[in-house]
């Protein structure tokens, strides 16, 4: 899959499915992707083997074409998201567009999530659902993915032999193939022995049937076999509004997100978060920084004795 739409295509999937984006955002970046997929076509290069220099001149290239400062870093954007989506699934061993400086936008942070609310989420997991055993696996997969970080794609494919033991550690297949290593919190860890006692109950029955049970920790009767990612997505969503947060605040990857910012505020190594999360590049991982730092200046606006804020509030 090395030709640009390949990639593309794949690229647009992942941001539905993984991100949540909005359709109208999906379409943004498919018109964009689209326009640097026929550049390259007519340039004589594929997206495996453009350069940085190659994609510097196609920005280049739009400036003399007149379009508008804000239309270029759109575009740019998207390129930035293909190609680091490309580097994280191995479909390219480099990424040429990190380095390329866009035309005076700031960098955009990811959404994450307080303490709080993932605290309220959790709840609204526990008493959301049909049936109890409804119930019980949104617990676990709430509580896997919010203890690993795991990407969606990760925890709803996950094989029950990889949760036996009542483990300490999850190994986790990632991006690429790639395998890591990931512990469990207590709680994590007793909602997945809650969620094994109903799949074990459950084999029983199947087995009396003559039926094999699933191999998938979050079976479903669809093709794959497993919980799909889109039906993840539609779930978290329903969460949300349990829990009282709003519904565009929150996916699968704003967990990741929060998982990761919560560890860094609590005094985690950002190399250990790297691996935690199966980044390729602690570049990748380092956008964390950004967003703690984003949150403590709002904390000081917002609370500081001295700041604006503050004495506006005084002033009342």
């Amino acid at each position: 899959m090395s030709g640009a739409a390949g990639w593309c295509a794949a690229f647009l999937e992942a941001q539905a499915a993984e991100q949540g984006a909005a359709r109208n955002t999906i379409d943004a970046y498919a018109r964009d992707l689209e326009d640097f997929s026929a550049w390259l076509t007519h340039a004589g290069l594929g997206a495996d083997t453009a350069q940085q220099a190659d994609i510097e001149r196609y920005l280049v290239g739009l400036e003399a074409q007149g379009l508008a400062k804000s239309t270029r870093a759109r575009r740019l954007s998207a390129i930035k998201q293909l190609y680091r989506f490309a580097f994280e699934d191995r479909l390219r061993a480099d990424n040429p567009a990190m380095r390329i400086k866009g035309p005076g936008r700031g960098a955009r942070l990811p959404k994450t999530l307080s303490e709080e609310e993932v605290d309220r989420l959790l709840e609204a997991a526990r008493s959301t659902g049909r049936s109890a055993r409804d119930r019980c696996r949104n617990t676990c997969l709430m509580e896997l993915l919010y203890a690993t970080g795991m990407r969606v794609s990760e925890v709803v494919s996950l094989p029950v032999a990889a949760a036996r033991g009542n483990p300490q550690m999850l190994m986790i297949r990632g991006k690429g193939g790639k395998e890591r290593m990931v512990p469990l919190s207590p709680p994590a860890r007793t909602a997945l022995e809650a969620w094994l006692a109903m799949l074990d109950a459950q084999a029983e029955l199947d087995r009396a049937k003559g039926q094999a049970p699933s191999p998938y920790l979050f079976a479903s009767s669809g093709a794959s076999g497993h919980l799909t990612r889109h039906r993840f997505y539609a779930l978290i969503k329903e969460l949300a509004v349990a829990a009282g947060i709003s519904p565009a605040k929150v996916t699968p990857h704003t967990l990741r997100h929060a998982f990761a910012t919560h560890l860094l505020a609590n005094g985690a190594d950002l190399m250990a978060i790297q691996a935690l999360l199966g980044h390729a590049d602690v570049a990748t991982t380092e956008i964390y920084t950004h967003v703690l730092d984003a949150r403590l200046q709002a904390l000081v606006h917002d609370h500081h004795p001295l700041s604006d804020a503050a004495q506006g509030k005084s002033d009342k």
